[in-house]
């Protein structure tokens, strides 16, 4: 046998060592980092169980639906020319209505990911948000690369490979052991 087998032989058997004791690990480390940015957020919205924070309402309507100056790009819900809501609209119910399921997200699609239980859902729902805060609230390369790129990557790597083998998803055998 040469020497260059032995050597791929070896590096195959470290690899794959690699694979059954830093995978779990390594995974899990991912769903905590993220998850950690998300909960804090989320948190941040509520008083306590039950009690949304009546101040993030002015945060969706007028920091990211309506600010002052206006980002260009993103998706403005006001007025415009007055940079304010008409009073009574359907558009404040609506807007108020998505903070409250925002921040009802933030605090259990993390939550989801740090026990490691519908996993995947949960890393897509948390994909679809920062995809959401990318092109309709934030809409510039500056905050894609910094923080959104990194929240994006890792979800989508969390949701491609799975929770691993650390997450109740594996020991309720919602996912299987990958061969």
């Amino acid at each position: 046998m040469s020497i260059v087998v032995r050597v791929q032989q070896g590096y195959q058997r470290g690899t794959r060592l690699l694979s059954i004791y830093m995978e779990p690990l390594g995974l899990l480390l991912m769903r905590l980092l993220v998850a950690r940015v998300f909960l804090q957020s989320g948190l941040s919205k509520w008083h306590g169980w039950f009690d949304f924070n009546d101040t993030k309402y002015d945060l969706f309507l007028y920091e990211f639906f309506c600010p002052d100056p206006v980002r260009p790009g993103a998706l403005l819900l006001c007025d415009p020319v007055t940079l304010d809501y008409q009073s009574g609209s359907l558009t404040v119910e609506l807007i108020e209505s998505l903070a409250l399921l925002a921040g009802i997200a933030e605090v259990v699609l993390p939550v989801l990911l740090i026990v490691g239980l519908l996993t995947r859902p949960a890393a897509l729902g948390l994909i679809a948000m920062t995809l959401f805060i990318q092109l309709a609230v934030f809409p510039t390369w500056g905050h894609w690369w910094n923080p959104a790129a990194w929240w994006f990557v890792v979800l989508f790597g969390v949701f491609a490979v799975g929770p691993g083998a650390l997450s109740l998803d594996r020991l309720f055998k919602l996912e299987n052991r990958r061969t």
